[in-house]
């Protein structure tokens, strides 16, 4: 029985997980030109019309970041190994960074993620996320020389993740709380999670990892005194396990204690979204392989593994869930205060109201656009998305 599901559960990688970095999933649900100037609008709602008005266009591009400090920048990382600036709403020619030689890029693969620490303005340093040549996950540190213009050549290495059995699954979001990194990893690919890596807590695959990637004398990084695993049986960087593929993940800083939102990308039946206060998220097991959504996959469930705030089920038809952040755009008051995230097979966006525990509905925007591989916060809370199939788009409110 075990045996089957694994073989029907890489069918449905095949079908649905590995186009997540393929334009060939199929045609665009809205119609973009490559001159920039497309908007994709959504429905009138009660407080006016939302639309994603285009940006510029990008090669394939896999994720958006704001940088503390520059507000009227927007950097756009590409999958092949560059990143690029927005700058006032205009993409830059140069390029801010340029690493395709230590990039290996395809399928999940690729530079995957920028972030950039609180004091960045004042320490000029960054931090990418990426697979090398042997598929490993790496995560570099980098300086930048100007606003605009990164040295390739100040590379200093953070953390190297072993993942060299398959090519998929690689996580893939770095984000900062405070001087703390936090980054996702999946748990190494395959089907089922053959290697038992998400609950191992020896492995650092499928996880949410924390750790100051500040040279501290010989060492690359430390590991927060407060992590849960510190001077106890497992990896002293986990701060969460039991993750699948947690491709796209964020903080809500909104309001009150801080939050934090996971999208872990399922197994064949259900996606999930787990939202909950970042105290609560420590040493907290999300329950992959031994559930998926809701539903025992690999009994038995560990006692005090954590159920999902949302199930979104395959049965109509989500395949990969992309998340998400909270807006807090007051120019945007329809959606202001919701969180929004999408499906990388459906398209369409949702939203729900951000609450601990159980989300009792999702609410469609109205809008939608294809191939969409991540949401970002701007200044003043403006939101960002970026589509594989080039474009990156911003949220707006007639």
């Amino acid at each position: 029985m075990q045996g089957t599901r694994t073989m029907r559960s890489y069918r449905v990688l095949l079908a649905c997980l590995l186009p997540l970095f393929a334009l060939s999933l199929g045609a665009s649900a809205c119609a973009s030109d490559r001159t920039g100037k497309t908007d994709v609008t959504g429905a009138t709602t009660s407080a006016g019309q939302l639309r994603l008005a285009t940006v510029a266009n990008f090669n394939q591009p896999v994720e958006v970041k704001a940088a503390p400090g520059y507000p009227r920048l927007m950097f756009v990382v590409e999958q092949e190994g560059v990143i690029r600036v927005i700058r006032r709403g205009r993409k830059l020619a140069r390029p801010f960074l340029n690493i395709k030689n230590i990039v290996q890029s395809g399928g999940e693969q690729g530079l995957l993620s920028v972030g950039f620490p609180p004091d960045y303005r004042r320490s000029k340093l960054f931090y990418v996320y990426y697979t090398d040549g042997t598929g490993d996950i790496r995560v570099d540190e980098y300086r930048r020389r100007t606003p605009l213009v990164a040295g390739p050549n100040t590379r200093r290495p953070v953390i190297t993740v072993a993942h060299r059995s398959n090519s998929n699954h690689n996580g893939g979001q770095i984000q900062f709380l405070g001087r703390h990194m936090y980054f996702g990893t999946g748990d190494g690919g395959g089907g089922g999670d053959t290697e038992g890596n998400a609950q191992n807590r020896n492995s650092l695959l499928g996880k949410m990892i924390r750790i100051d990637p500040r040279r501290s004398g010989r060492r690359s990084y430390t590991v927060p005194a407060g992590n849960p695993f510190v001077r106890r049986a497992g990896r002293d960087e986990i701060y969460s396990y039991g993750l699948r593929n947690p491709f796209r993940w964020s903080f809500d800083l909104t309001g009150g204690k801080p939050r934090i939102a996971i999208a872990d990308v399922g197994q064949e039946e259900f996606e999930e979204i787990n939202y909950l206060t970042v105290t609560a998220a420590r040493g907290a097991n999300f329950g992959w392989n031994r559930l998926e959504g809701y539903s025992e996959f690999n009994p038995p469930v560990p006692r005090g593994t954590r159920a999902p705030s949302l199930v979104l089920p395959h049965s109509e038809r989500y395949c990969s869930v992309i998340g998400g952040v909270v807006v807090g755009d007051r120019s945007v008051p329809a959606l202001r205060g919701r969180y929004l995230f999408t499906d990388f097979c459906r398209g369409e966006i949702r939203s729900f109201k951000p609450r601990v525990g159980r989300v009792a509905s999702t609410r469609d925007t109205g809008l939608s656009a294809s191939l969409i591989s991540s949401f970002a916060r701007g200044a003043g809370g403006s939101v960002y998305l970026s589509s594989l199939e080039g474009p990156v788009y911003k949220l707006k409110q007639r």
